[in-house]
This record gives structure tokens, C-alpha cells and sequence, in this order.
């Protein structure tokens, strides 16, 4: 992919709008994405966390499975043009300049939660109306020079982790076909209804959380709302990306790594081109993200700690394409 002739020649940090084509496959993305109104407490989260089970406790594996409904605020806001990336390569039999350009779409991610439980009850769920992510970041489109990924997503977490993962954009008509996810831990029997192990996700799957969200299938409520007979999906640009592939990674503070490391994440978001009932055009997006936290002994004799899923889905609208103004809050 080269750049386009819109590219800038210097850099320019400004205003993202809608359908720059120096985005690439984010063109879509700038503006304000939320569940309110029209979508509220599509966003379910499910994440297992050492826990010190109390004296008496009829389950004893230290661990909790935890679950949270949530409202999201996804804002895209600034655009970076031409960020270049310096090198040099032969051509010809002649070393010459062979720089890359990046163009880089800053957002940022705030979430609230709904409701909560947990499974063996900690009361640590928390309450309504709880601030529980916060993530500053950045999108990358890189224009040339390429090598692999042409996509990547830089994410920083306030635990203390940062991610850094690459992937590729495609755009297909029609409804995106959304994968199941293994959201058992990795490292265990993954019987759910033999291993008493798995209590927790048992618990949920036989009573799912809200009546609605089963641990043991985690995006089938995404297939769900594909199916909303009020809407039609007429195209559909789907952004995959992956810190194990490529120079990938995540690094986290000391704690993180000694306690529950994560140690991978995956994420896909498809952009949805809608119209309504009445023909209004819009746009959705999907998403759905798993992160590896690594803790506590395997059981099948493979190498390293159990891998946790922790599983992140959400169905949100486009509110707005225009870029809030500086200061705007994520979370209010």
C-alpha cells in the first residue's frame, strides 16, 4: 500500500473527521461511539482474579469469576499525519531513503458499570454507576514500507500494562460472521459439568448472568444483535488485531507479572454500515477483545501458569462525527 496523494507531505497533528481517506480502513472511526441512548448495557465483561477463599468456604481453588454489565464511551478524536518512520534500503544497487509514514488515530475508552456479580461471592463486585476502565491509545495506518501487519493498536491500561498489537483491515458486504470464543481456562480439564475446578463458569452457564450472559459462550450475545430484525448490515470493515504475532507484545509492572500476567490480547471490531426500520442510514460497532492472564499451576503438564480469558464484548452506535473539544470526558 502506498500513500495517497491527500498524505501530507509534513506532519500535521488535527481534528479527525469521517471519511478521511489518509485513515485507511479507521475511516469511520472518528467521533464519539457510546451505548446511550439507543444501546444501553450491551457491553459484558468476564475476567477470573485470584481470590483467597474464606475459612469455611465449600469452594476452595482461590479464584473468582467475575462479571460486569457495562456502558461504554469510545471517543476518536486527533489525527497524526505523516509520522515518519526513518530508514534506508538498497534500490537499484543504490542506498537510498526508504522512510515509512504513519498515520496515527488517537482515542479514548471509558467504561461504567451497570451490575456486577461474582462466583464464589467475594463482595468486591462493586457498585452501579462504577468507573471500572479507563484506556488511552492510539490506532496506527501504516501507508508503506510495509512488512507484515499494515494495522496496529497501541493500549495502555492504568493496572499497568501496555500492548502493543498488530493486524490486517478487511471489508466484506453484508453481516460479519462472529467467531465463538474458548473463554475456559487454558491449562485445566475444560469439562465444565466433571471438573469441579470450574464451578465458577458452571454456575454462570446454568444461570446466566442477567438472564442473558453465559461465560461458557461469551459473543454469542454479539450474533444475537446481528439478528435484530429492525436493522440491515450493509458493509462491514472488520479491524483484527494481535500482540503474538509479528514484534508484538505486552509488557506490565512487577506486580502484574508475579499475580495474573497478561500476557496476550486479541481484539476484533467490525465496523457495521446500517440502515433502520425507516431506512435511516448509521453505523455500529462491534468488538470483541480476550486478554491471557497468566496464574496459578497448570494441570495438563504444559509450560507455564493456567491461562485466564478475560473476555470483553460490546455492541455500540456512532453519536456523533464530530471530535469533542479538548477536555471532553470520557466518563461522566
Amino acid at each position: 500500500m502506498t500513500a495517497t496523494a491527500s498524505t501530507p507531505s509534513t506532519r500535521q497533528v488535527q481534528r479527525a473527521v469521517t471519511g478521511d481517506p489518509d485513515l485507511g480502513p479507521f475511516a469511520l472511526l472518528p467521533g464519539t461511539w457510546a451505548n446511550r441512548p439507543g444501546l444501553p448495557g450491551r457491553g459484558w465483561n468476564m475476567i477470573a482474579l485470584p481470590f483467597a477463599q474464606p475459612a469455611g468456604s465449600t469452594f476452595r481453588p482461590n479464584y473468582r469469576l467475575l462479571l460486569n454489565q457495562y456502558d461504554e464511551v469510545l471517543n476518536f478524536t486527533l489525527v497524526d499525519k505523516a509520522v515518519p518512520n526513518r530508514g534506508i534500503g538498497p534500490v537499484g544497487g543504490v542506498v537510498v531513503n526508504t522512510d515509512q509514514t504513519v498515520v496515527t488515530l488517537d482515542y479514548e475508552q471509558g467504561i461504567r458499570q451497570i451490575k456486577a456479580d461474582d462466583f464464589p461471592r467475594s463482595g468486591l463486585a462493586g457498585a452501579p454507576d462504577l468507573a471500572i476502565h479507563h484506556e488511552p491509545g492510539l490506532f496506527l495506518n501504516m501507508l508503506d514500507q510495509i512488512d507484515g501487519p499494515d494495522i496496529a493498536r497501541l493500549a495502555t491500561i492504568p493496572h499497568g500494562d501496555a500492548a502493543l498489537a498488530l493486524g490486517t483491515a478487511t471489508a466484506a458486504e453484508g453481516v460479519p460472521a462472529i467467531p465463538t470464543v474458548n473463554a475456559l481456562p487454558i491449562g485445566v480439564d475444560q469439562d465444565v459439568d466433571g471438573n469441579p475446578y470450574l464451578l465458577p463458569y458452571k454456575h454462570f452457564r446454568d444461570a446466566p448472568f442477567e438472564g442473558l450472559f453465559d461465560p461458557t459462550d461469551p459473543t454469542a450475545l454479539l450474533t444475537a444483535a446481528n439478528q435484530d430484525p429492525a436493522i440491515t448490515i450493509h458493509r462491514t470493515t472488520k479491524l483484527e488485531f494481535d500482540t503474538t504475532v509479528a514484534t508484538g507484545g505486552i509488557h506490565n509492572i512487577p506486580f502484574i507479572v508475579s499475580q495474573a500476567n497478561a500476557s496476550e490480547m486479541k481484539s476484533t471490531f467490525w465496523i457495521q454500515e446500517i440502515t433502520d426500520a425507516s431506512g435511516a442510514a448509521g453505523l455500529r460497532l462491534q468488538y470483541v477483545q480476550v486478554v491471557q492472564l497468566d496464574f496459578f499451576p497448570r494441570s495438563d503438564g504444559g509450560p507455564g501458569r493456567i491461562k485466564w480469558p478475560h473476555v470483553s464484548i460490546n455492541t455500540l452506535e456512532k453519536q456523533s462525527d464530530v471530535a469533542p473539544a479538548p477536555g471532553y470526558q470520557a466518563m461522566p
